[in-house]
């Protein structure tokens, strides 16, 4: 195994740029290990913690294992409640559009379950918004949006009828 080489303090700023500037090229792998080297420095380094969630949440739907919780695990540990609830619906809206793009049976039906559980976070934040600050909203609409143009909906009940065997 390696020893991974420890950043300096004093690098964590232009180590930020590096991680964004890398998001941005649809390289979340890469930002995701900027992230781990600024948090290894700083463990409670918040923007780090929220380009992390959004590294991880990239990779959604692209063949790479990245749970949920590992996301959740990250989200926990923002101090701020508006930016736990909002990137906790961050995490959900992605992996509903991840389900989207899978085509796969009862995709449709986890994309709105994921979607629904997006917007009740998205609610939760929007409570706790700073003033002027609508994000939350602007993510909610947009769920909306895409249960509407999806023709969305929850999955059915199927009435169950045990056997008289």
């Amino acid at each position: 195994m390696f020893n991974l080489k420890p950043l300096s303090k004093d690098a964590i700023p232009a180590a930020l740029e590096k991680a964004m500037r890398y998001r941005l090229l649809n390289e979340p792998q890469e930002a995701e290990s900027i992230c781990l080297d600024i948090l290894r420095a700083d463990p409670e380094h918040q923007q780090a913690l929220v380009i992390l969630v959004l590294a991880l949440t990239d990779r959604f739907g692209t063949g790479v294992a990245v749970g949920d919780a590992q996301a959740q695990e990250i989200v926990a540990r923002l101090r701020d409640p508006y930016e736990r609830a909002y990137y906790s619906g961050i995490i959900c809206e992605r992996r509903a559009k991840a389900y989207l793009h899978q085509h796969a049976g009862g995709a449709s039906f986890n994309a709105y379950e994921k979607l629904n559980e997006a917007m009740g976070w998205y609610e939760k934040a929007e409570a706790l918004r700073p003033p002027g600050h609508d994000d939350a909203l602007l993510r909610w609409n947009t769920s909306a949006r895409i249960i509407m143009q999806n023709k969305l909906a929850p999955r059915t009940e199927e009435a169950y009828e045990p056997s008289l065997e």
